[in-house]
């Protein structure tokens, strides 16, 4: 089953910023503040898991570089409980740190120095996918199949030859966009405009990152799917079964 912590009227709006310089939570907090966003305050990621236990907390904003322990390892714990959208910070802007961070589990990937209203734009753009993957007002039609994989899009639950499957959010609309449309093939780009509702640029290993996770988790053996299947120089598309 699609692992969610939300409730059926979650209002989306507390957000848990953690990073060890303090000038720049304080300076995220006021703008996210301007957006009507409660924000609470941690400095490090053992404060960051402890708060996300204390707070109804819908977003995580963490940096990567921080002392007693860092954003990658704090989200690779916190992915274990948890299925919030995590925004991560980093100085860092090789390709091989926003591999890492998407591989452990974030949702998108922040450098710094970062333009504030991009920030702000991008926590907003993954509430939008949370809240839209939590909202249980949709069509009757809601049970989507593709032989032993099946999405019901009105519990969120996700099964492959009736085991439960856990996936994040994203993960979750990219099955369901190419279940939906069994046998047509998404491009990278077309797949990344259409889950995160923004211009594809340099989109390629963003998407690559997470084809890779739900095929990790529907299919028996990944490096010969039954469902998920690539069409080499054009994208990615569901067999039809």
């Amino acid at each position: 089953m699609v692992y969610l912590n939300y409730q059926k009227e979650l209002t989306m709006t507390n957000i848990l910023v953690c990073d060890d310089d303090k000038e720049i939570v304080d300076a995220i907090e006021i703008y996210l503040n301007q957006e009507g966003f409660q924000v609470f305050k941690a400095y490090d990621g053992e404060q960051a898991i402890k708060m996300l236990k204390e707070q109804n907390v819908q977003l995580l904003i963490i940096d990567i570089m921080m002392p007693k322990l860092d954003g990658i390892h704090a989200t690779m714990k916190l992915r274990e409980e948890q299925n919030i959208p995590i925004i991560m910070l980093s100085a860092k802007s090789e390709d091989y740190d926003k591999i890492t961070g998407l591989n452990v589990g974030a949702d998108d990937y922040v450098t710094k120095p970062f333009n504030p209203l991009e920030l702000v734009a991008r926590v907003k753009s993954n509430l939008r996918r949370y809240t839209q993957l939590g909202n249980l007002n949709v069509d009757n039609n809601a049970l989507f199949k593709a032989g032993g994989l099946c999405i019901n899009d009105e519990t969120k639950e996700v099964t492959v030859d009736g085991e439960s499957v856990k996936l994040t959010p994203i993960e979750y609309n990219i099955l369901l966009l190419l279940v939906k449309n069994q046998g047509k093939v998404f491009s990278i780009d077309q797949i990344y405009e259409n889950i995160w509702n923004e211009e594809a640029i340099g989109a390629d290993n963003t998407v690559a990152v997470h084809i890779r996770h739900i095929r990790e988790k529907i299919e028996i053996n990944p490096k010969e799917p039954r469902y998920l299947k690539v069409v080499w120089g054009v994208g990615y598309k569901i067999e039809k079964q």
